[in-house]
């Protein structure tokens, strides 16, 4: 099994730096690399203190991770690195994910982290090594475009992660390699196996590793304890039906947890109030949105193209839109559109960039 890295000469005398998060994907990338010739050079990243949050299956950067991931560089006889990075991804990631609860937005951590510490910092490390490129173990493909290097969904629509890349800059997008965009996971299982890695039937990491068994809350809560203070719920009109006990257990579009019975329809978060600690429920069609303004957009594409989808959570089917003066207009109304979340805008499987979604324009319904 070979993997192209791209790299615009012989590999030979080449260098290539992998990000090695002690997973199966990352060590597979690394194993393809030395395939190569090229010299290889491992990186890993210590992103918090595995004493203070729990590690569990399915985390990754810290503790055991660290392990498997000098455990693999051994035994494929490269140089390993390890970069304490706790403090950077504290106040990146962490600190903004629970500030962004506080405001009553729908964080997405990873593509905080993707942003920083990850594509950023090891960029960086890798071009002070003189590497060639810094390869991954992301779920998309590069593809060499007429205007440059383009970023592509992969072609396992179950593991692609191009969604969580979508603030990936041009210069990065150059520099950065994704061997496994092209190979569904079973094949990369079957690729550690064969080379005798211990990690091959090592679970997946989560998509918010820091966070012990999905309790985002008690996170949210430790950094924030303010977060955790109770308020009212009520109803469109601001007549309040119930009491929760901490805005950090809701997100828009939610409908379990509100605890709110004798009401003539199933009632979902429609928007949350963290200046008075309100959370706004209603029906299902007062979810609906025509389109939502972005900040932060960075754009991939060479101009503004027309036939775009876009998504507004990893795993949401994508949606035509239009894309126009910073906001996405949906063809049809989308639902549990929250701010803090990112929109993603897509032409078949190319993505021409995206941003964070700021606020939504109220699709006009009668109820369902």
């Amino acid at each position: 099994m070979n993997a192209d890295f791209q790299l615009g000469r012989s590999a030979k005398g080449a260098r290539i730096v992998v990000a090695m998060s002690g997973g199966v994907d990352s060590s597979v990338v690394a194993a393809l690399a030395v395939q190569t010739g090229a010299e290889v050079i491992g990186v890993t990243l210590q992103l918090y203190d595995h004493g203070t949050v729990p590690q569990r299956a399915g985390s990754c950067c810290a503790g055991q991770d660290i392990y498997d991931a000098r455990t693999v560089a051994d035994r494929l006889g490269i140089a390993h690195h390890v970069f304490d990075y706790e403090s950077r991804f504290r106040e990146g990631v962490i600190d903004r994910f629970a500030d962004e609860y506080v405001r009553g937005r729908t964080p997405i951590p990873c593509v905080s982290c993707n942003q920083g510490v990850k594509f950023t910092d090891l960029l960086g490390f890798a071009r002070e090594m003189g590497a060639d490129c810094l390869a991954t173990g992301h779920y998309v493909r590069r593809v060499a475009g007429p205007h440059g290097a383009e970023l592509h969904r992969a072609d396992d629509p179950a593991r692609d992660q191009s969604y969580f890349l979508f603030a990936t800059t041009r210069d990065q997008l150059d520099y950065l390699r994704f061997p496994l965009g092209d190979m569904p996971k079973p094949a990369v299982r079957e690729a550690a196996r064969a080379l005798g890695l211990l990690v091959a039937d090592k679970p997946d990491s989560q998509d918010i590793c820091f966070v012990p068994n999905g309790d985002y809350a008690s996170i949210v809560k430790k950094v924030r304890p303010e977060a955790g203070e109770p308020g009212a719920i009520v109803d469109l009109e601001g007549r309040e039906i119930g009491r929760h006990r901490g805005l950090i257990h809701f997100t828009v579009g939610q409908r379990r947890g509100l605890e709110i019975g004798g009401q003539p329809e199933p009632l979902y978060v429609v928007r949350i109030e963290p200046e008075t600690r309100r959370v706004v429920a209603g029906p299902k069609a007062a979810l609906a949105v025509r389109g939502a303004r972005l900040s932060g957009i960075n754009w991939l594409g060479e101009d503004q193209c027309d036939d775009l989808t876009v998504k507004v959570r990893s795993m949401a089917k994508p949606a035509p839109a239009r894309f126009a003066d910073g906001a996405v207009h949906f063809e049809t109304p989308e639902y549990g559109v929250a701010p803090g979340q990112a929109a993603v805008l897509y032409q078949g499987d190319r993505v021409l960039g995206g941003g964070w979604i700021e606020e939504t324009f109220a699709a006009e319904l009668s109820p369902a």
